[in-house]
């Protein structure tokens, strides 16, 4: 099984493709594409709430098309999909 992983937060965003063994017994990580905010929110001591927010919209779609391109799968390749988003 292929599951397409989103994961958010306010610093990074992260996009993988891992395919699982059968029995759930491990699996390979295929693609994995992250976009960090670390270095924009340092200027300012910290995270500035609107700022990460816009970013990640924009740049969600452009991570799971490179990490789909990075497994040589397209969107009908991919079995499931697991989103975390961390909302603190």
């Amino acid at each position: 099984m292929r599951v397409l992983g989103i994961e958010t937060t306010c610093d990074e965003t992260a996009v993988a493709v891992v395919e699982e063994r059968l029995g759930g017994e491990g699996g390979e990580i295929l693609s994995n594409e992250v976009m960090s905010q670390i270095a924009r929110h340092a200027a300012y001591g910290g995270v500035v709430p609107r700022s990460p927010r816009a970013r990640i919209s924009r740049f969600c779609t452009r991570l799971i098309s490179r990490a789909l391109a990075d497994a040589r799968l397209d969107v009908s390749g991919v079995d499931a999909m697991r989103r975390r988003l961390d909302r603190a």
